[in-house]
């Protein structure tokens, strides 16, 4: 049977975007599968992700394409700088979705940087058009626009009920980053 390719969102104001799409590309290691996570702001820190992919190696791989998180904490780049850095992981995207030789393209934290105005949401849409029918697509990221959703076969909002950030907990090794 030939495999038809889904589009999943994961989106919503709670954690755990991210988290889900690395458990599909876990999951589908186990059938052999193979695959590509673009990410669209993430760059600059590290975190757990970036060393666990060379585990996954070659199966899959990470191309952190962002430049950091735009406009918080840390970040003294100029938003041109995280607006060019956004329209070359729309490039790597779409190179990707077209490989047939992807089982998987994850586009992590694409749904941010159309909130963000880094791309637009037609750019999102012109890879969901452009994908090789038979790769999985994952997009992440809170604000997925409803064109996006509705462009999509599977759907989760992730809804924070509460965070240990709350309490005055910081980030933890391992669960947050």
């Amino acid at each position: 049977m030939k495999r038809q390719g889904l589009i999943v969102v994961n989106t919503g104001g709670g954690k755990g975007k991210t988290t889900a799409a690395l458990g599909l590309m876990l999951r589908s290691c186990g059938y052999n599968m193979r695959g590509v996570m673009i990410q669209f702001i993430k760059g600059s820190w590290f975190y757990g992700e970036k060393k666990s992919f060379t585990r996954l190696s070659p199966n899959f791989k990470l191309i952190t394409a962002g430049r950091g998180f735009v406009g918080i904490i840390d970040d003294k780049l100029p938003r041109d700088d995280h607006k060019i850095a956004a329209k070359n992981a729309l490039d790597i995207s779409l190179k990707e979705v077209k490989n047939s030789e992807n089982d998987i393209v994850v586009l992590d934290e694409i749904n941010y940087a159309v909130n963000l105005g880094l791309i637009s949401e037609d750019d999102v849409i012109s890879i969901i058009d452009q994908k090789y029918p038979s790769i999985h697509l994952v997009l992440t990221g809170n604000f997925a626009t409803e064109k996006i959703i509705g462009l999509a076969d599977t759907v989760t909002e992730m809804k924070e009920i509460k965070h240990a950030y709350q309490k005055g907990k910081k980030a933890q090794i391992g669960v947050d980053y």
